[in-house]
């Protein structure tokens, strides 16, 4: 079939959409809208940035992205788009015969019924009622931490009080524990998704598949033979050993300092958190900020609804198959 009259097919269904559809790309996730249709391109805004927000995708760049798809089994992996391309199979899964499969990682021909990366609602802010919290500890530790920042004057940290100090720290760790916890979780998603020396990017940055070499000595005995087999002597290779040094000196009358050089140093180390506390200032702060109205309430409630909006981005793998369905082929 032309390309020409997959490209009409196309504008007609970009015709259709309703007005403040919004479409999401299938990699970075970047949300966007259609701002133009025109006979040789389509112009887009992104949503989620504040630079280079508009963008014109040309008639031909789609030309090639059909030539690719049909010309390999009506199948083309995602992640061997071009930079910055993303754009192009979501508006492409418009088309009644082109789907993104993410799944799998694809764009996909088909003569059945089509998925499309259009949202199921126009990606405005909800309102409050339509929120939901999510289930994960750094959500709630994050909202605590912003709030106490707020609270205090961190220009100079030895004017706090102790127990200012005290909670500001405790929420650090817990937000730094479980966010890398998050941050591996999410990692082991992405390894299944990226491939080495393809960068994929999102609104707060990019991230790259890349795998570091691991070694660890065979038995000693065969290292050792090994290394004199080739004219090493074995002098050269052998060291003490500080686990074997350590059970030594448990059968001697030897100190520790008679092997060991041994110097102090202290630090700061979390020793308990009140989880009970965290919770019930949490809550307080929710029911605060749900029943005032002055403007720095609303303004609070903006940034944590921000927070939350960043946080569900670095933390949502939605598959583009749960939108608009289409029952007839072209």
């Amino acid at each position: 079939m032309p390309f020409s009259v997959s490209w009409h097919t196309l504008l007609e269904e970009l015709e259709d959409l309703p007005d403040g559809a919004t479409l999401v790309t299938p990699l970075s996730r970047d949300r966007f809208r259609l701002h133009d249709i025109q006979e040789q391109r389509v112009v887009i805004d992104f949503l989620d940035r504040d630079i280079d927000t508009t963008r014109p995708l040309q008639r031909d760049q789609f030309e090639t992205l059909y030539r690719r798809v049909t010309d390999n089994d009506g199948a083309f992996e995602l992640d061997r788009l071009p930079p910055d391309a993303d754009p192009y199979p979501a508006v492409l899964s418009l088309h009644p015969r082109f789907e993104v499969d993410e799944q799998q990682g694809m764009i996909v021909e088909t003569e059945g019924p089509t998925a499309t990366q259009v949202l199921d609602d126009d990606s405005s802010p909800a309102d409050a009622s339509e929120r939901t919290e999510p289930e994960l500890d750094v959500y709630a530790d994050a909202l605590l931490l912003v709030d106490a920042l707020e609270r205090h004057d961190l220009d100079t940290f030895e004017d706090l009080e102790t127990d200012a100090l005290v909670n500001l720290y405790t929420l650090c760790s817990d937000v730094q524990r479980n966010a890398d916890s998050l941050r591996k979780e999410i990692a082991d998603v992405l390894l299944t998704r990226l491939h080495h020396d393809r960068p994929v990017s999102g609104p707060f940055g990019s991230v790259q598949r890349t795998s570091r070499r691991n070694k660890s000595l065979k038995d000693d005995q065969a290292v050792i033979e090994t290394l004199e087999a080739a004219g090493v002597d074995r002098e050269q290779i052998t060291s003490v050993d500080r686990s074997k040094v350590d059970d030594a000196l448990e059968v001697t009358e030897l100190s520790e300092s008679d092997v060991y050089e041994i110097g102090e140093s202290e630090y700061v180390r979390k020793a308990d958190v009140d989880e009970e506390s965290k919770e019930t200032r949490l809550q307080g702060l929710k029911d605060q900020l749900a029943a005032s109205d002055d403007d720095e309430a609303a303004e609070l409630r903006d940034e944590i609804e921000a927070l939350e909006a960043r946080i569900e981005e670095l933390t949502s793998f939605r598959t583009g198959t749960t939108f608009h369905t289409r029952s007839n082929a072209e």
